[in-house]
């Protein structure tokens, strides 16, 4: 039997009902949160009926693609403290998206900006819990990045949405997933790509820049230079990946990669 065989069986047997469990609890505990936190919020911001409605079915999507996914990719029999911190972030994440459709008024802004910030400071965070636990994994590093994707999707859309930004601050959001649509026809963009640390300032930068543009302080035309700059920053860093996986077409491996994105490592 192989050398590496212990580690493929470990992959491919480890028990999944525990894991199982605390990705459920995790969710219901995660939907608990957006529950209390837009009763809070409904107190304080001019949100309708169905902001609630709209946070809890943005968040119960990612922990639905969360549970398809960890079985594969995470090959540990507990979620973890980092997928749990990572799931606090995608509470806030969709906190920030059930903003979308909201009075486009000042408090509903400074809302999504604050939120932003907080996703923003607990970035990272995660990553390093992963690792300090000995239990990083590739579905780690894609729940990372699927929340971070979805905050910059949230933050373009209300960009647009609040006047701060023309129609086109939504490729902020979409570039990501139309790479990920691309790399279907085109197989040589779904290889691998290598770490970057690139990608993660370059995520930093969307959020940070969609922030400053959506903040009730900052009016047009200041709102679109800073998104702007932002997109700009993420066209050249996926123009940097697409030129090195041209390059790269006929000598790396043909392993499909987890979709890359400014934040992957």
């Amino acid at each position: 039997m192989p050398a590496n065989s212990g580690a493929f069986l470990r992959h491919v047997t480890i028990p999944n009902v525990q894991l199982r469990t605390t990705v459920a609890v995790a969710g219901v505990l995660g939907i608990l949160g957006v529950a209390g936190l837009v009763a809070i919020a409904r107190t304080r911001l001019p949100v309708g009926d169905l902001y609630g409605v709209k946070s809890a079915a943005v968040l119960a999507l990612v922990m639905i693609v969360a549970a398809c996914l960890v079985r594969a990719h995470h090959p540990f029999a507990r979620f973890g403290a980092a997928n749990q911190l990572t799931t606090v972030r995608a509470v806030l994440v969709a906190l920030v998206a059930g903003l979308i459709g909201e009075p486009q008024v000042p408090l509903v802004a400074a809302a999504a900006t604050g939120l932003a910030a907080i996703v923003v400071i607990l970035d990272g965070a995660d990553g390093w819990l992963a690792r300090r636990s000995g239990i990083a994994s590739e579905f780690g590093a894609r729940f990372d990045m699927e929340v971070d994707a979805l905050l910059i999707m949230a933050l373009a859309t209300l960009a647009w949405q609040h006047g701060k930004a023309g129609g086109w601050v939504l490729l902020s959001g979409l570039l990501r997933y139309v790479f990920v649509a691309a790399g279907w026809l085109a197989p040589w963009l779904a290889r691998q790509l290598p770490p970057s640390r690139r990608r993660q300032t370059v995520c930093v930068v969307q959020i940070v820049g969609l922030s400053v543009a959506i903040a009730p302080i900052v009016t047009p035309p200041a709102s679109a230079i800073a998104a702007a700059t932002a997109l700009l920053a993420l066209v050249a860093s996926f123009l940097v990946d697409i030129i090195w996986l041209w390059r790269a077409r006929r000598t790396t491996p043909t392993t499909t990669r987890v979709p890359a994105f400014p934040s992957s490592s």
